[in-house]
């Protein structure tokens, strides 16, 4: 259920190439920043503005005044940042994505059709296509105690050799409002998170995360 393969379709992002050859998503965190580099290098002029070094914006893409954009960063075609959101950087925002008010990203990749529409923290996280995250929801991204993230399943523990990873979601993943996501959780394809959990650990595909006693599946 960990791998690249099972969470996404890696046809509804622009970077497909970063996860290629990789078995697990956060594989890519390291090594996003100078992929975006390189890749909005390559992008058409015709399509994209380049209005900060190292910042590409799709002309049809819909940014409000106030809004933030650090670099590097790559806005794609249709997705719209809203007011006052704060995008830090290393942050890739799919074709038709929501980064909404006051939302904060950072060493992020969001799928087409993402949306963090209302104050949402994601940080050091890839969101699978039309992975929504409800108001006040949040990616913890790094342990209390600052050790380095294990990714957990069941009995079984994987070293990721990372300090920050926040929340792996599948496509399709529904989180409910004020949620939060502690460091290094995934979660399947098509499952849904209630309202003001706290997540940790891996939840199956097609499941219904009540808290961390009742996950059901969908039938």
């Amino acid at each position: 259920m960990l791998t690249i393969q099972d969470l996404f379709d890696l046809n509804d992002t622009i970077a497909a190439p970063l996860f290629r050859g990789k078995t697990y998503a956060w594989e890519v965190l390291g090594e996003l920043s100078d992929y975006i580099k390189a890749l909005g290098a390559t992008l058409p002029a015709d399509e994209y503005d380049h209005p900060a070094e190292d910042v590409w914006i799709a002309k049809d893409a819909k940014v409000f005044p106030s809004a933030y954009i650090g670099s590097p960063c790559i806005i794609d075609h249709e997705a719209e940042v809203r007011h006052c959101a704060f995008i830090r950087g290393s942050a890739i925002v799919g074709k038709h994505a929501v980064v909404g008010n006051s939302v904060e990203l950072k060493n992020v990749v969001l799928f087409d059709y993402v949306q963090t529409p209302h104050y949402n923290y994601v940080g050091d996280s890839v969101l699978g296509s039309h992975a929504h995250m409800g108001a006040g929801s949040i990616t913890s991204n790094v342990k209390s105690d600052k050790t380095l993230v294990v990714i957990r399943e069941g009995e079984e523990r994987m070293e990721t050799g990372r300090k920050k990873i926040g929340a792996i979601l599948g496509d399709y993943v529904e989180v409910g409002c004020n949620s939060v996501l502690n460091p290094g959780t995934v979660i399947g394809p098509h499952s849904n998170i209630y309202p003001t959990s706290s997540v940790r650990g891996t939840v199956p595909a097609n499941s219904i995360y009540k808290d961390k006693d009742n996950i059901a599946s969908k039938e």
